[in-house]
């Protein structure tokens, strides 16, 4: 199979869909790799690198969208590259499209095949294409807050471990699944008294068995929100509904009741958040402010770190792909029930139930698709 990974165009997106060490994964197994000159300067991966690693380099990403039978991404494709898509060719990527109805529409319209990394599932129900991209954004949020909290930031000029004589910062965690357990885990690391809320008592119980005192937690209501907004420095909200559109959990009403300069990091954003108020933002201007209250909502949050977010992703990505192109889309979902959940689209359908009834559209059984 011709392989395709062209550099990535949204903003401050400096990750790549392959690494050399991929590329010469698949080379191996017979699969010629096409890749965007300079895609992976970003994450610090040379030409050379993938010419080494039997990779070919192709100048353009239009040669590549013309050339490619399956196409390898990191974020969404922008709309110039949707306009490249065609009928019966493969996409791997995220695609986060149940906030996302444009997007969704030109993927239909394309005919191609799209499987999303973020709705492919394993046999423990997590999701392994997600949850170390996940991994990196909880972490990188208590960080990112914290830089917002700054006082010539627009924060509330607080300290996240405080200091002898001066408590530290409340941060609350809305989730406690992967972002979650990371976001307290770092935040707790940095001083600061932390209070995770989840609606699985299994998962508080979990969460409490592996990590003690170390932060606290608590079920999560309406009110037990309510409460711990008014006393937060730091909202960071890590729900995730896999392939739906992430739960409203804090109003806009509710910002009147924190804190001035209190600040809220929404990693769901990609979901569309789960703030009333939150709205995508890129690393370029991360920040912005309503009723007083700090938002940080960039939509690609891994991006920031480049070069490990590349290499996470890469590792749990490479066998799927290695499936995809030896065994061609169909065999491959139709062997692995975990990698069948990933397919969202498929030649102008909806094969996600979760996307469909985001976006009130009409749903395709996937058993039909894969028969087609």
């Amino acid at each position: 199979m011709k392989i395709g990974c062209p550099t990535e165009i949204k903003p401050q997106e400096y990750r790549v869909g392959i690494t050399p060490i991929a590329a010469r994964e698949a080379a191996s197994h017979g699969h010629e790799v096409i890749v965007q000159q300079g895609a992976g300067l970003g994450a610090g991966f040379s030409d050379a690198d993938y010419t080494a690693a039997g990779a070919r380099i192709a100048a353009t990403a239009e040669e590549i969208w013309a050339e490619a039978e399956m196409i390898v991404k990191v974020k969404e494709p922008q709309s110039a590259e949707r306009k490249q898509l065609k009928r019966g060719q493969l996409l791997f990527t995220y695609l986060h499209l149940a906030p996302d109805p444009e997007q969704t529409q030109d993927l239909i319209e394309s005919g191609a095949t799209c499987i999303a990394y973020e709705t492919v599932t394993d046999a423990r129900g997590g999701l392994p294409l997600l949850a170390p991209m996940s991994e990196v954004a909880g972490r990188l949020a208590p960080q990112m807050g914290a830089w917002s909290l700054q006082k010539a930031n627009g924060g509330r000029g607080v300290l996240m471990g405080g200091v002898p004589g001066v408590g530290p910062a409340n941060v609350v965690v809305l989730g406690g699944g992967v972002v979650g357990t990371h976001a307290a885990r770092i935040a707790a690391g940095m001083g600061a008294d932390v209070t995770v809320l989840d609606r699985s008592l299994p998962r508080l119980r979990q969460l409490d068995e592996t990590f003690g005192s170390l932060f606290k937690n608590r079920y999560s209501t309406e009110g037990a929100v309510a409460e711990l907004l008014a006393e937060a420095d730091m909202v960071i909200g890590a729900v995730l509904i896999p392939g739906a559109a992430a739960p409203k959990l804090v109003s806009r009403a509710q910002l009147s009741t924190m804190k001035p300069g209190a600040v809220l990091v929404d990693v769901a954003i990609d979901q569309g958040g789960c703030f009333e108020t939150s709205k995508p933002t890129t690393h370029q201007d991360p920040v912005y402010t309503v009723d007083g209250i700090q938002h940080y909502c960039v939509a690609n949050m891994p991006g920031a770190v480049p070069r490990s977010s590349t290499l996470a992703l890469g590792n749990a990505t490479l066998p799927f792909l290695l499936a995809l192109a030896g065994k061609g889309w169909r065999v491959a979902c139709a062997e692995d029930p975990h990698l069948q959940a990933g397919l969202n689209v498929h030649d102008g359908q909806i094969t996600n139930a979760a996307v469909a009834r985001a976006l009130n559209l009409p749903l395709e059984s996937i058993e039909k698709a894969l028969a087609a």
